[in-house]
């Protein structure tokens, strides 16, 4: 424990870390600033009754309304969050895969087509959350409290409504944006994942409260406790393993050195793609119920909403088969077997037994496609279970944090951002965060 607030200290004796630790907190207080104001038009008193009356109905909107920390249901400004961002970036990543023009911006662009696909993307969000942002004042107008008084008066409700919501909405996620590329600029971690992982804590909280206090078990809260913890143990596990790859380098004698003769490890992470396959699935299953807001009359559209409602075993077997697509998705192009075996070949280096160039890339690609097969059915699996923890009587609001999308988000967004912090620390030559255990956050230290 004194190690542990030994380094907390030392995180603020480091002026440039300091700024940064200070600058992340400052736009996340403004990402939870911006999910309590209200929309305009919209009466908030009676949008409490109405959100009284709806506790514990949980859903597929439930589950929005829990990465966006709540602003969903508090029909705030910040409404959609940073969702419409990802959904753009899976769409331009999945053009990358299929149109050689995204293709040739990827891998043969450089930082002018990195510039053009972040461009694209960001026209691809203004496109998504306008077109949410009017299915938003959509629902919004189709709201009432139990005693039938609409949320929206009705001598403010029609089409300027719609349009001042629409704009104020998509604007906004805009500005979100903006805060989470400012985040990972001149913060400390990714911005885009603090900011769903900020969401996701203020929720946990009440949540517990509601699970803890509402009468159940004592015994069974205890398993439940338990239960948690192991499944927490196991995402770490899972996301901190690694399959070590041997590579041997030829000596070099240049001048008076000799180079090389060394053992080094091409760590391939269990889970390569880490949350980034949670958080493309999860935007996805957003669309069938977004779509069914602007066909409130329709059977048809009702039903759809059933099928994918967030309790249902249908959306948890679509869920589990796309998060394990975009887990083999996400890994092809953020690791290249062909990158790291040309790079082998021009140091002197390689494996044991396997000849450089193709075989190489071949016995690279071989082991990540073997590892990445557990790793995407165990992601699946932790996403879908509170799925099953909700027939098992465990709160609606509390079964999201039990395994499930929140728990690896809360998991993967904190050991990244203190991995980040670990290699300021390091590089100053103070003790960090994971000086003891097996969480790999130090290099070359003993």
């Amino acid at each position: 424990m004194a190690g542990f607030s030994d380094s907390f200290r030392n995180m603020f004796k480091i002026q440039e870390l300091r700024q940064r630790i200070l600058f992340t907190l400052l736009m996340l207080i403004l990402v939870r600033f911006g999910a309590h104001v209200t929309l305009p038009g919209v009466n908030a008193g009676l949008l409490a009754d109405y959100l009284n009356s709806q506790q514990g109905s949980g859903g597929l909107f439930g589950m929005f309304d829990l990465f966006v920390g709540g602003a969903f249901s508090n029909a705030a400004i910040f409404s959609l969050g940073i969702m419409p961002y990802i959904t753009a970036s899976i769409i331009l990543q999945l053009l990358g895969a299929v149109v050689p023009y995204f293709q040739k911006l990827q891998k043969e662009g450089g930082e002018e087509g990195r510039k053009k696909i972040n461009q694209y993307t960001r026209y691809g969000t203004i496109f998504i959350a306008t077109l949410q942002g009017w299915a938003v004042s959509i629902r919004l107008q189709g709201l009432t409290t139990p005693n039938g008084v609409p949320i929206v008066p009705p001598e403010v409700q029609g089409i300027l409504f719609g349009i001042a919501t629409m704009l104020l909405i998509a604007a906004s996620t805009m500005l979100m944006m903006w805060m989470g590329e400012q985040i990972t600029e001149r913060g400390i971690g990714n911005g885009i994942s603090l900011i769903i992982f900020i969401g996701i804590i203020a929720r946990l909280i009440p949540a517990s409260y509601t699970e803890f206090t509402r009468g159940a078990n004592i015994i069974i809260e205890i398993v439940i406790i338990i239960s948690m913890v192991l499944i927490t143990a196991g995402v770490v596990m899972v996301t901190q393993g690694t399959r070590r790859i041997p590579v041997q380098y030829a000596k070099r004698v240049v001048g008076r050195k000799v180079y090389g003769g060394v053992t080094q490890y091409i760590p391939l992470r269990v889970n390569t793609a880490g949350v980034m396959p949670i958080i493309f699935a999860q935007a996805l299953m957003f669309i069938p119920e977004t779509v069914t807001m602007f066909f409130p009359e329709s059977e048809f559209m009702q039903s759809l909403a059933v099928w994918f409602r967030f309790d249902s075993f249908v959306y948890a077997g679509v869920y589990a088969l796309m998060i394990i697509f975009f887990t083999y998705f996400y890994t092809a192009i953020s690791f290249n077997p062909q990158d790291v075996s040309d790079n082998m070949k021009k140091q002197g280096g390689f494996i044991p037994g396997i000849r450089p160039g193709t075989h190489t890339r071949d016995y690279i690609d071989n082991i990540l496609t073997r590892i990445t097969l557990p790793g995407s059915i165990f992601l699946a699996i932790i996403a879908i279970l509170p799925t099953f923890m909700m027939r098992l009587n465990v709160s609606p609001e509390f079964s999201q944090f039990f395994g499930g999308t929140s728990l690896l988000i809360i998991v993967g967004v904190a050991l990244d951002t203190l991995q980040q912090i670990e290699s300021h620390l390091l590089m100053r030559h103070y003790d960090g965060f994971m000086k003891s255990g097996k969480i790999r956050g130090r290099i070359g230290r003993g």
